[in-house]
């Protein structure tokens, strides 16, 4: 028995087949304004749009690329404000960048656990748990941003009915305890702290990091048993970090200080200038590229750091681990020499004087900090 294969040419006219994006779908339905940029000077200079929901005013924000692991809601209540209740299967960890509040989560409305937060606070909201903010003043407003996995999740299941109005309950994440969110927390090795609610993370305690650079210090955040991850880190004046680069891009909320951050592709010379004070934001804009922190003012600079969390191996190795031996970290003794011109001559313009002596030698400046709060 034979058979025959026949070519069908395909006809003409057809119009091409166009897939949408549940995402960016969903932006539009929210209305708000959608602003693509890596870099602000403040975010309490942002402007927003009318974003009712969430009890006032927003801005939604992506980074310049089109596959987005998480995004940013930046987001405005209004004074004596509240948002309206709700829940999602996307996770989300909020960091208050003025005003003071609170929050009501709730898997039963009859047993709400409410906690008041204000500037610097940072809470991780319990995946599909219901929750609700209230700006506690009748003056202010309040501001906050949330980095969440939104897009992934959303063009996963390619429902809004399924992300927005899931019935099923995470207890094994928050069972509805009041005391879910008392800020108490535990320390890992490697400067793990697990917790649920931070007061203040811009004074939180913080441990020694040494392998990161300078006289550094550091806190990885596990919080409420969710994928997205956050870490904090703070570092002396007049030093500066090591480079290194991961699979994430993170979003890194100056919470102190004065300095820049320098961004670059691997083998390529052109880098990247992101000036940043407190209040400032930075993205890593895209995968794979390295980073290196500066600190050019009177006081130590820390950041905090909120990205999506685990994903696909990391291709280049451990962070903290030099590029010689495999990892994605460069260190002082194989980074340019025109990195650290460029921060010494940043340095000169505000009088101020380099403290990287111990550990890059060509430095003109002096023995600053080597170990943990040294300065």
């Amino acid at each position: 028995m034979t058979s025959e294969l026949r070519r069908l040419e395909t006809p003409e006219g057809l119009s091409p087949f166009v897939e949408p994006d549940p995402y960016l779908v969903w932006q539009e339905s929210e209305g708000v304004p959608v602003i693509h940029d890596f870099t602000f000077e403040d975010l309490n200079k942002v402007e927003l749009g009318s974003w009712e929901r969430k009890g006032g005013s927003g801005a939604i924000i992506n980074i310049p690329q089109a596959e987005l692991s998480n995004d940013a809601h930046l987001v405005e209540i209004k004074p004596g404000g509240k948002s309206e209740p709700e829940k999602h299967m996307y996770e989300e960890t909020m960091y208050v960048v003025s005003g003071r509040g609170a929050t009501s989560v709730w898997l039963d409305e009859k047993r709400k656990s409410t906690f008041e937060w204000h500037e610097g606070s940072l809470v991780s909201i319990p995946l599909n748990a219901w929750y609700q903010h209230f700006n506690a003043s009748g003056e202010e407003p309040a501001r906050y941003l949330s980095v969440t996995n939104a897009p992934p999740i959303m063009r996963q299941w390619r429902s809004h009915d399924f992300i927005f109005n899931n019935p099923f309950e995470f207890t094994d994440r928050f069972d509805g305890g009041e005391d879910f969110f008392s800020g108490s927390g535990t320390l890992y090795i490697r400067r793990k702290w697990e917790t649920n609610f931070i007061p203040n993370a811009q004074t939180m305690m913080l441990w020694d990091y040494l392998s990161r650079g300078a006289g550094g210090v550091n806190a990885s955040l596990e919080m409420a048993k969710n994928v997205t991850k956050s870490h904090i880190s703070e570092f002396p004046v007049g030093t500066y970090k090591k480079a290194h680069r991961h699979t994430t891009g993170p979003h890194l909320l100056i919470m102190g200080g004065v300095g820049f951050s320098l961004l670059w592709d691997e083998g390529k010379e052109e880098r990247i200038r992101a000036d940043w004070q407190k209040g400032g934001m930075v993205i890593i804009p895209s995968e794979g590229i390295f980073h290196q922190h500066f600190n050019t003012g009177t006081e130590p600079a820390r950041y905090l750091a909120l990205r999506a969390g685990h994903g696909a191996p990391q291709p280049w190795g451990g962070t903290d681990v030099s590029v010689t031996d495999g990892g994605a970290q460069i260190e002082y003794e194989d980074e340019s020499r025109e990195i650290h011109e460029i921060f010494e001559a940043e340095l000169a313009k505000h009088g101020a004087e380099c403290q990287m002596k111990a550990f890059v030698p060509y430095c003109t400046g002096s023995v600053g900090p080597t170990n943990e709060r040294e300065t």
